[in-house]
């Protein structure tokens, strides 16, 4: 399973959807994970039309079971879980490595109750770790 992070330095789930100009790709097995790519995006994104920027991003995480953001719009985080991508936004502290290894454990049986579904392949949801302020 893919899942997607987007971060600033490769480490924290710290960069807001929109303005991300890099997002991890991982790929998720039952006994480990390995990384598959950094998505760049390009410009001035804080300057960028809503479409200009958000299109491509969009694009680029369709093929992701999850992605984890630090925030992301409700129009755009409906968009994609229509599309069949979860969305959880995590705390700025949280570690993609940390993630990784609990989704590989998560895989194993011990999903938390807002992954469970997702970890099934026939179910998509939308999994906020917390509201958006």
């Amino acid at each position: 399973m893919k899942v997607a992070f987007t971060t600033s330095d490769g480490t924290y789930v710290n960069t807001h959807f929109g303005v991300a100009k890099e997002i991890d790709v991982y790929e998720v097995y039952m006994d480990g994970f390995h990384f598959v790519e950094t998505l760049t995006f390009e410009g001035d994104l804080e300057e960028a039309t809503h479409e200009d920027k958000i299109t491509p991003k969009m694009e680029a995480v369709l093929d992701c079971k999850i992605l984890y953001v630090k925030a992301i719009g409700k129009p755009v985080g409906n968009k994609l879980m229509k599309q069949g991508v979860t969305i959880v936004r995590a705390q700025e502290y949280d570690r993609i490595p940390d993630i990784l290894h609990m989704l590989v454990q998560s895989m194993n049986g011990s999903a938390p109750p807002m992954l469970r579904k997702v970890l099934q392949p026939e179910n998509n949801n939308l999994a906020y770790a917390h509201e958006e302020e």
